[in-house]
């Protein structure tokens, strides 16, 4: 799709797995960055704030020929923002703050070259159902809740049968012939009960996940040689 050479500045499982069920090869590359941000960003300015400053961590190293790509999710509840909990308890206090409300995702996506830069953001609105302590203490003990915005993974808090993709997402991996991909999230976890969580998702799911793929793929698909 492009001759520029794709590196994936992050060391998301998600969105590995997502950026390769798309088709591209691409090499990843971690830095430790900052991840913080000035007081007065709300919203989805934060994740954009985020992404770009994930991309100028590399921006000595990058040849000419390569793209780089970084991203960065948040959740916002309430008019703020939940990160990545720093241990199990705020992990249950996240999950308990988020029971039976609607939060917004976030993810920012920067494209980065040697010679220009381009950053968008994509929004989704999540609705969780009223969760149980015991729901909250099951999800907690068997998922790893410590490396995601908000303290969970939308791919392990899907309702049984539930198809979270939206008419565009599915319309988009149809043209790409690509929609054995919602059956791997479908499938995913299955040895491990989930917990259904998620009672509705509102947008992209892809984008809950970490990497809003529809998104991606065009602006890939229109980057220049």
């Amino acid at each position: 799709m492009t001759k520029r050479k794709l590196i994936l500045g992050s060391a998301s499982p998600r969105r590995q797995t997502l950026l390769r069920a798309l088709g591209f090869d691409f090499e990843i590359r971690i830095k430790e960055v900052d991840e913080t941000y000035p007081e007065y960003l709300r919203g989805k300015n934060i994740a954009l704030f985020l992404a770009e400053k994930k991309g100028e961590a590399f921006m000595k190293e990058i040849r000419g020929d390569e793209l780089l790509i970084t991203a960065d999710t948040i959740v916002w509840l309430d008019n703020k923002m939940l990160g990545k909990p720093k241990d199990i308890q705020e992990a249950v206090e996240m999950l308990r703050e988020m029971s039976g409300k609607t939060h917004e995702v976030f993810t920012a996506v920067c494209l980065t070259s040697h010679t220009s830069k381009n950053i968008f953001c994509v929004s989704s609105m999540v609705h969780f159902r009223d969760l149980s302590p015991g729901e909250i203490k099951y999800y907690v003990e068997n998922f790893n809740p410590l490396d995601k915005a908000g303290a969970y993974g939308a791919q392990e808090c899907l309702p049984q049968g539930m198809n979270p993709c939206s008419e565009e997402e599915i319309e988009f991996l149809e043209s790409i012939h690509k929609t054995e991909l919602i059956v791997q999230i479908m499938n995913e976890s299955q040895s491990i009960p989930r917990v259904g969580i998620i009672k509705k998702i509102e947008g992209g799911f892809f984008n809950v996940m970490g990497l809003p793929i529809k998104e991606v793929y065009e602006e890939l698909k229109n980057v220049q040689a």
